[in-house]
């Protein structure tokens, strides 16, 4: 497949939907709905909760279609960091509210609560994202409790090809704690639906 072609499919899709082309919505839906419901219910914990972040941000997207620029990054990416955001949203509305009725905890707790789970959904969507070759890697070592030789030998890979898998996914996963903000944009200032940057981002 040519390097350009997912990129000519984001713009495609976005003109289908620019079109009011519904199938093109439930096309869009068929290939994101796990990963937005993935995220979601990551961030909150709450399966109902995932459920209408994935509805609010797929009614987003059909409503808003050109709110999509290609020039920052794949359809992929503007789609998660609108689901993370709505469900970072969320949880703080939901703790917000938990604390104002005198639940245990302060402030500080709630935003460490909300770093935890934008770090866990950062982690999740790198693990999706990667190349399939490191994530298999990834799988069977820190999963299934695999060392790097069983690994090599599962893969059918040298033990060096597997260590340089290991240590590429692990690299890749070590800034889901250090770029989860600018990731995500899930800052307390940030109020963007438009998620601006997802591409440099994600």
């Amino acid at each position: 497949m040519p390097k350009d072609a997912p990129r000519r499919w984001d713009r495609r899709m976005q003109q289908r939907l620019s079109h009011g082309e519904a199938a093109a919505l439930g096309e869009l839906y068929d290939r994101f709905a796990s990963l937005v419901h993935g995220l979601a219910h990551r961030v909150l914990g709450d399966v109902a909760a995932a459920d209408r972040i994935t509805r609010d941000v797929f009614t987003h997207v059909w409503e808003n279609p050109d709110a999509y620029d290609p020039k920052q990054g794949p359809l992929r990416s503007w789609i998660a960091t609108l689901a993370h955001q709505q469900a970072v949203r969320r949880l703080r509305q939901t703790e917000s509210a938990a604390l104002a009725r005198g639940g245990a905890g302060t402030a500080e707790d709630l935003e460490r609560k909300v770093r935890r789970a934008s770090a866990a959904a950062r982690a999740d969507y790198i693990v999706t994202a990667m190349p399939a070759p490191l994530r298999a890697a990834l799988e069977l070592a820190y999963f299934q409790r695999r060392d790097y030789r069983q690994t090599a030998a599962d893969l059918g890979v040298t033990e060096d090809e597997a260590r340089r898998r290991l240590r590429l996914g692990l690299q890749l996963l070590s800034t889901a704690h250090d770029t989860t903000a600018a990731a995500f944009g899930d800052g307390p200032a940030d109020q963007d639906d438009g998620a601006h940057g997802y591409g440099r981002a994600l």
